[in-house]
């Protein structure tokens, strides 16, 4: 028995991981990856949960040991990574499994896995995207200018992608993506 994988990415404060808990709470049996990363826990993040926060020499031991399925250094400010082995275990065991990583790391998702499925989540506008991002509050101005300026490209990508959802609406958009899973 073989699972499938698919990738959601799209640009930052798209409502990836909004998205993606709403589509985990609504059907239990999705297995959703756990990315590591380099940078601080946010407010109310958990370890383990949210992401594995680790250091900068844990991840380099993940990349020299071919630990990550994918990585990628993020807003020129800390990396991000894919951890392999839950995923082959998930996969192996028949498990619809769910990526939830930026464009960068999906990209090369699909040069280790050509039949995965990428979705790219997109913004219903720029100024949704914008507002979204200025009224979680979590980063500095500089980090959101930052932001926004690489979501400008990634924005760009999205045909590269197997599928496009417009996150207008949480609800519509979890819906639409249960159909491209077909669960």
């Amino acid at each position: 028995m073989t699972g499938s994988v698919t990738v959601i990415s799209g640009p930052t404060a798209v409502g990836k991981g909004t998205v993606v808990k709403r589509l985990k709470a609504e059907h239990p049996d999705v297995w959703v990856s756990v990315s590591v990363t380099t940078r601080p826990p946010r407010p109310l993040e958990v370890d383990g949960v949210d992401y594995h926060f680790v250091t900068d020499e844990q991840f380099d031991e993940l990349i020299a040991t071919d630990g990550l399925l994918e990585w990628a250094e993020v807003h020129g400010a800390h990396r991000y990574g894919t951890p392999a082995a839950p995923v082959e275990r998930a996969v192996a065991a028949g498990r619809t499994v769910i990526l939830e990583i930026d464009l960068q790391g999906a990209l090369q998702v699909r040069e280790h896995l050509p039949g995965c499925r990428l979705v790219f989540l997109a913004p219903p506008s720029w100024d949704a995207l914008v507002e979204r991002l200025v009224g979680r509050g979590t980063e500095s101005h500089e980090m959101q200018q930052r932001r926004l300026e690489t979501a400008k490209g990634e924005l760009a990508a999205a045909e590269a992608f197997d599928a496009v959802v417009v996150n207008d609406e949480i609800p519509q958009t979890v819906e639409r993506l249960v159909g491209l899973l077909g669960l």
